[in-house]
């Protein structure tokens, strides 16, 4: 609210320059024609003691009848003087609208055309220019600071129901439009081009060993179930024995990187990718077992769970104010600044990706544009129409209104010395 008032009141600081300049020039102004109503009594009353001040007198009546006449002009232009309504006053509140349409027609055929636009657009430079903005650190800072401070409301103004509606229904068509089995041939054949199908393997033959450990009295009885009631107790363990040692010497050979059963699982699984990317057995398969997972409530319960975790973890960033979020858009915004200030190629491909742009949304809609100035003028207050071009160009006039009391004087000087002369 702090930062709204002070924008505001940045906002109205020039206009109340103007208007206290504006002021001063029409008091100035006011006060020639005092000066020259005043010279022009006093010649009038002294001019029998001393015929010379005849001249001046001339001076300042036609001055003052200079200053009149530029009064009612620069008046008549704004407003109707004393409020008569003499004719062809009010110059601006009675031609609003045609104002509007000339301003509105003005820039669309002086700053709009195709051809005025595209010479700007190529003399600006913008992608320079914004990389140059971008590379600055307190720019980019500040980029990614509006930028995070625009996402709260949105998130607030966001329907959790909706959203995770959505979350799911975007997810389940993405699933449904890949083909399972070609997409797990390539994951696989990924896994085993950079070996991880030979860690998952030693994996496996850990998980064997430390279950064959953990159940190694289940083995013991297992065995005895199997071998001769009449065997002595002891005769069963030691067998038993033999067979958990036997189990764990052959996983740990099977750890060798040139154990043959290592080979015989690699063809499996390369038999496996083949049947995956060519078996049409297979891939309707894949795709039944896609069917049932995506039909299966737990998954649509996970993309609920996502949703509101990824809510709540940016939320969380967002709150932290210097969160990673934030410093991710900051590091992209001056990496692509850096990136595009060095790149002279890529300027001149945005330079002309910007101007094309325009070309194509903005120039053919400069009827609609000039229609709109030309509507935004015609549903003015005319009092504010007035008011807005008095506060622009008003202070000039005041100095045709000077001019005319300046001008008209010595003219009137002028004429009264031929006068004289020719007298």
């Amino acid at each position: 609210m702090a930062a709204s008032a002070r924008e505001s009141k940045d906002a109205t600081a020039p206009a109340m320059q103007r208007r206290a300049e504006l002021r001063r020039m029409r008091a100035f102004a006011t006060g020639l024609l005092l000066l020259m109503l005043a010279v022009f009594a006093a010649c009038l009353a002294l001019e029998g003691r001393w015929p010379g001040l005849a001249y001046l007198r001339a001076f300042a009546e036609a001055g003052m009848v200079g200053a009149c006449a530029d009064w009612f002009a620069v008046v008549a232009l704004f407003r109707r003087p004393f409020g008569l309504p003499i004719p062809h006053t009010a110059i601006v509140a009675r031609n609003k609208e045609r104002i509007g349409e000339s301003l509105g027609s003005f820039i669309c055929n002086n700053f709009l055309a195709p051809e005025v636009v595209a010479a700007k657009l190529d003399s600006l430079d913008l992608a320079g220019r914004a990389a140059t903005w971008l590379s600055q650190p307190a720019n980019a800072a500040l980029v990614a600071r509006r930028s995070a401070g625009l996402l709260p409301p949105v998130l607030a103004a966001l329907d959790d129901e909706h959203v995770g509606a959505f979350v799911r229904n975007s997810a389940r068509r993405g699933i449904e439009g890949v083909a399972a089995a070609p997409l797990a041939a390539r994951v696989l054949s990924v896994l085993v081009a950079q070996g991880h199908h030979q860690a998952l393997f030693d994996r496996a033959l850990e998980i064997a060993e430390d279950f064959l450990l953990r159940n190694e009295d289940v083995i013991h009885s297992k065995v005895a179930a199997h071998t001769y009631r009449w065997l002595p107790r002891i005769v069963d363990t030691r067998l038993a024995e033999k067979v958990l040692t036997a189990l764990l010497d052959t996983l740990a050979e099977m750890r060798h990187p040139e154990h043959p059963w290592r080979g015989e699982f690699q063809a499996a699984v390369h038999r496996l990718i083949g049947r995956l990317a060519t078996d049409h057995e297979a891939a309707a398969k894949a795709e039944r077992i896609k069917a049932e997972v995506l039909s299966n409530p737990v998954l649509e319960d996970y993309f609920d769970h996502v949703w509101a975790e990824a809510r709540a973890r940016l939320a969380s960033d967002l709150d932290a104010g210097d969160g990673v979020l934030r410093r991710g858009v900051e590091g992209a915004l001056l990496a692509l600044g850096h990136r595009l200030a060095e790149d002279r190629p890529m300027q001149a491909i945005v330079n002309r990706w910007l101007r094309r742009s325009v070309e194509r949304h903005v120039v053919p809609h400069r009827d609609e544009i000039g229609g709109f100035i030309s509507g935004v003028v015609a549903r003015w207050d005319t009092r504010t129409l007035v008011d807005k071009l008095e506060l622009q160009v008003g202070k000039d006039l005041q100095y045709i209104r000077i001019n005319g009391t300046l001008v008209g004087g010595a003219v009137g000087l002028i004429i009264h010395a031929v006068t004289k002369a020719l007298g």
